[in-house]
């Protein structure tokens, strides 16, 4: 079995993708910034699960180095998972362009330009899967992280169309919008324990969204509705809310 590849791999949500293929029987390529900082958490799953585990560096801010990183894999994955997410801070985006554009560009811009190489040779190979995930943030703007939901935003309207383009090429790709998350990313964050995933919840229900060939996943999945009623609110009243 081909092995897969997760980007951003030093998150929380992307540990928890990893344990949960490598239980499936997965072999894993953990990519992500200083990955040898990976190492231990590696080693873990090898002797948990009996599967390979390499590292690979990747800085999904470097541009110019994607293509390289992309063809100096000796043997292509089966299918890529992007869990790169950077919250960052709204109030400081919104007086610091240099914040708001490490904003748009880790969670977007950095993503396009790895996912295009990828997808160009899951079209050549005619198979293949890609997952992004993107956040329920990016279903409607809200004054309190706008900049980062514009940012996912435009990551889901990437995927949507690269799914548009793949289907003929029995390239399946899924886009992921999952609203609370237990994470570093989220510590300190007053969160509704309701309505809060932990990363091993989110993990499961990605690897069975991507093993039906789903192609839209909210989790927790009442999200979906969440969402479909913030979406419905008259944007007279909803500009006048605080949310």
């Amino acid at each position: 079995m081909s092995y897969i590849l997760i980007i951003g791999a030093k998150s929380d949500i992307a540990k928890a993708i990893a344990r949960e293929y490598a239980k499936h029987g997965y072999d894993l390529c953990l990519a992500a910034r200083s990955s040898d900082e990976l190492k231990e958490f590696a080693d873990d799953i090898e002797v948990r699960t009996q599967r390979t585990v390499n590292l690979a560096e990747l800085d999904i801010l470097d541009y110019k180095s994607h293509q390289f990183f992309y063809d100096n894999l000796k043997e292509k994955p089966l299918g890529v998972i992007s869990a790169i997410g950077y919250l960052g801070e709204q109030d400081k985006a919104q007086v610091d362009f240099t914040a708001a554009k490490k904003i748009m560009d880790t969670n977007f811009t950095g993503v396009v330009s790895l996912f295009n190489i990828i997808a160009n040779n899951f079209e050549y190979r005619r198979g293949g899967f890609m997952v992004g995930i993107s956040s329920v943030a990016g279903d409607r703007g809200r004054k309190s992280n706008y900049i980062y939901g514009s940012a996912k935003a435009a990551l889901a309207t990437y995927l949507s169309g690269l799914r548009n383009r793949l289907h003929d090429a029995q390239v399946h790709v899924l886009t992921v919008k999952p609203g609370f998350v237990a994470t570093k990313m989220t510590k300190g964050i007053d969160l509704p324990e309701k309505l809060t995933a932990q990363p091993e919840e989110v993990a499961r229900d990605i690897y069975k969204a991507q093993q039906k060939g789903k192609s839209v996943l909210y989790t927790k999945w009442v999200w979906r509705w969440i969402m479909m009623i913030i979406k419905m609110i008259p944007e007279l009243k909803f500009k006048t809310m605080s949310l």
